[in-house]
């Protein structure tokens, strides 16, 4: 029980960084949900044409999310895992577009120059929501009741010592 609330706070955690995430700045101060999630699958790669919410990164991480959501009402490991590769899936082919259309990926301290902390939360999120995964027991197996046929009752004989009833 303790590993399953421990796991099921654990997914809660990463699905709430990976959600927010867009809202952060990914790279240059620009935030994640200004990214069109076509820009990933284009061959014209990340451009500059800012995106509509539902139509930006922020979709496939609420997707994760409720994954994760569904993964912990069935109690099923394999969704929470699904959840975590999602959105480090998303994450990592976000990175290698960007990477793609800058030349190189610049990892500074300040916010507004190189990756920032929206990328950090994404990946974060997807690590904590595999660990999560992890820890979560799961529903587990239910085994079928073996049938033991009863013990043999004890059958008295004539050969058995006899009770002295005097």
């Amino acid at each position: 029980m303790v590993r399953n609330l421990l796991g099921a706070v654990l997914a809660l955690a990463g699905a709430t960084a990976a959600v927010w995430s867009p809202f952060r700045a990914w790279y240059d101060g620009r935030h994640g949900r200004h990214y069109r999630l076509g820009d990933l699958f284009s061959s014209g790669g990340v451009t500059n044409v800012p995106a509509e919410l539902f139509a930006s990164l922020f979709l496939p991480f609420v997707g994760a999310a409720l994954v994760t959501l569904a993964g912990l009402l069935l109690r099923s490991r394999l969704l929470v895992a699904l959840a975590g590769v999602i959105v480090l899936g998303f994450t990592v082919l976000w990175l290698i577009r960007v990477g793609q259309a800058a030349g190189s990926l610049v990892i500074s301290g300040a916010p507004s120059n190189g990756l920032g902390p929206g990328t950090g939360l994404a990946f974060g999120g997807g690590l904590v929501l595999l660990l999560a995964s992890l820890v979560l027991r799961g529903r587990g197996v239910r085994a079928e009741p073996v049938y033991a046929p009863p013990p043999n009752p004890t059958v008295p004989t004539l050969d058995g010592p006899t009770a002295d009833y005097h």
